[in-house]
Parts: structure tokens; sequence; C-alpha cells
């Protein structure tokens, strides 16, 4: 369906999950989670090392949006972070919300939390603490985030990537804990960072196939009466990129890489530029220490790691599938190197549209093309 003709469809209310529009402004309509509206439906990706944090998300919050801070080595900036990295990272998540709540007072801002992070539910207990609107949770099933968030107001998602994984979720949490998701998130294969999928589904899955994953992962939570809003991620860029999946059933999307470069993004303007400079061709798949791939921008480093070169100095406690004697390097190091600026001593995650970036941009600029 061509964009003029979705936006028509939109604007007289007939897509799916009943999409109406402010007609003054052409808005779409609100995305809501229980008691929590956002005013435009996009959720903004949780980037880990240090690339949302509080400056980033409290823009996307205050421009109507949903702001996501991640909770991946959030302390690193600490002193004391290489000595004692679990207690500055736990006492980090509480300041970045704190600072996202001063400068996004009436905005809805939460945080992801990978299920693979050691120290897990401490740090889900944390962002409950300090106030998180709602907690997404991906890189493994987050079958007991209920009994973490139990007697809370914050909201929680799991993030999917199939039809199977959110049916095993959805039914462990409704016998289990007499609990249905708020929202859920489904992932896709063109998402940056580490990714749900094998070598061989990257290579087979093009956008058109898992548009069926999509559609499936929709119609089951219909099926199972879920009541819950479907939010699609993973290659998500413009707006009509938004209308393709609004028509398909979801009721919002969420981006990462696109909130990449912009103004208010807590990475460093080099890391910013990297994403600027990279071609089509410069976005591949790696293999990262913590056994899954992720989709990165080629660099030194991973040439670098490719020869054979060995950077494994010391253990961040991060993830708990990392084995540090035969790592080739600390993804937690590499991580911070890159968003601190030292891209040639750095990975530099990305999703598989950061090529398209052809300048630094605003989260109002951003969150503006998404509504009109």
């Amino acid at each position: 369906m061509q964009t003029q003709e979705l936006e028509s469809k939109v604007f007289q209310g007939e897509v799916p999950h009943g999409k109406e529009v402010n007609s003054k402004n052409k808005s779409l309509k609100k995305l809501r989670i229980g008691d929590l509206c956002a005013r435009v439906p996009v959720i903004q990706g949780g980037m880990g090392v240090g690339v949302s944090l509080s400056g980033l998300a409290s823009a996307v919050a205050n421009a109507g949006g949903i702001g996501i801070i991640s909770t991946a080595q959030i302390g690193f900036r600490d002193k004391e972070f290489a000595r004692k990295p679990l207690e500055c990272n736990l006492k980090a998540v509480h300041q970045e919300i704190q600072k996202a709540r001063a400068l996004a007072p009436k905005g809805i801002i939460g945080v992801n939390i990978m299920v693979a992070t050691q120290h897990y539910e401490e740090y889900v207990k944390a962002a409950v603490e300090a106030g998180a609107d709602c907690i997404i949770s991906g890189a493994g099933l987050p079958m007991d985030l209920p009994a973490l968030t139990k007697e809370s107001h914050t909201k929680i998602a799991p993030i999917v990537s199939s039809k199977k994984a959110l049916y095993i979720i959805a039914k462990y949490w409704m016998k289990k804990y007499n609990r249905k998701p708020d929202f859920i998130v489904v992932e896709g294969p063109l998402a940056g960072g580490h990714l749900g999928f094998s070598r061989e589904d990257l290579n087979r899955l093009t956008p058109q196939i898992y548009d069926e994953e999509v559609k499936a992962i929709i119609d089951c939570a219909k099926e199972m009466e879920l009541d819950a809003p479907v939010i699609v991620a993973g290659g998500v860029y413009t707006r009509e990129d938004m209308l393709h999946y609004l028509e398909m059933g979801a009721s919002g999307v969420q981006l990462g890489t696109r909130f990449v470069t912009t103004k208010e993004c807590d990475a460093s303007d080099a890391y910013k530029q990297a994403y600027i400079n990279a071609s089509e061709e410069d976005i591949v798949i790696v293999n990262s220490p913590v056994g899954m791939p992720g989709r990165a921008i080629h660099n030194a480093f991973l040439d670098k790691v490719k020869a054979g070169e060995r950077f494994m100095r010391g253990c961040r406690q991060c993830i708990k599938t990392c084995k540090p004697a035969t790592a080739p390097y600390c993804i937690t190091e590499a991580l911070i190197n890159a968003v601190e600026g030292r891209l040639d001593e750095g990975l530099i995650f990305c999703g598989q549209n950061a090529y398209r970036a052809q300048r630094i941009e605003t989260v109002a600029e951003i969150m503006e093309e998404f509504t009109l």
C-alpha cells in the first residue's frame, strides 16, 4: 500500500486496532499502555553501553514518545567501576532515572534490562525502586519478571522474535503469576547490537519473510486475549516504516539506530560520526564474545580481532554467557571505548540502517516526522 493511501486510511480510522488521528495536526493515535499514554506511538530503543541514558531518554519523553535507558553497564563512568561494577551500575540506575525524570517530569521513562545480564534480578528491583514507568526485557526469556515487579506500578514487556517465544512467556506468566504483558516488543533481524537470531536465520529472513512472523505474533496476542499493544522494532527508520506496521495491526514502533545521530544522544560525537561515515557495506555481523551474533560497523578493532589479537583485560561481570578465559576481548571494555570515542579500540554496535544517517538531527525533528 502506498504511503498516501495508507495515510488516508489512517486518517479515516480504517487502520487495524482503531488507529485514529487528530484532524488538526494529523497525528496518529496515542500509544496507551495501561495508565500510560504516549502522544506519539514511538518507543526509543534501549542502547548500551552508554548510548541511551537520561539525556536521550528524556528528550524522547519530552517529545511525546517513550524514552528508554539501557542498564547495560550503566555505571561505567564511575571511578570505582572497574573494582565494583555491580555497585556502580545499581547506583547509576537510580541516578539516570532520576535525571531523566527531572528533565522530563511529564514524560514516560523506562529501562531496558537484558535477561542475560548477571544479577538480572537486582537490576529489575533497582529500576522499580527508582520509579521506572516500564521495563523492557529481552536477550533471553524474562520468565520471572512479574514476580520481580509485583505490587509496583512499573509496566513490563518481553522482547520476542517469534510467535513461539510470545506464547511460552505469556502462558507461563498467566499460569504462574496471573499476569499478562502490559505490552510486547517484537524485535526483527535488522536490529542493532546483540541479535536473537542465528547467522543462518539472519541470512534467510528478509523483511518480507519476517513480516509474516510479525503478523503471527500480533494474531497470537489477539488469540490469547492479552490486550497488550504490540510494538515492532528492528529496522524501523522512517515514518513510512511505522505506517507499514500500523497497517499490519501493530500499535507502535521502537527506534534505536535513528536516535543515535541526534544532538541529545548520550554517545560521543565521534561515535555518532561513525554512523554518518558508514556505508552499507560497512554494516557487518560479528561474533560477540558472549556467544551471540551482533551487528556492528566494521572498523580497525574488528580487523585486529579477526587477525587473532586478544584484548581481554579483566571481567566486568556483564553477561552470563561470557567466558573470560577464552573470550577474545571484553565486550564491556570494547563498547565503552566506542561510546567514549576511541573507535579503533572499540565495538560500534548499530542497526542495519545505520548507513542511512546523513547528519546530526534533533530528537524533536525525528519525532515531528513521526507525528505529522
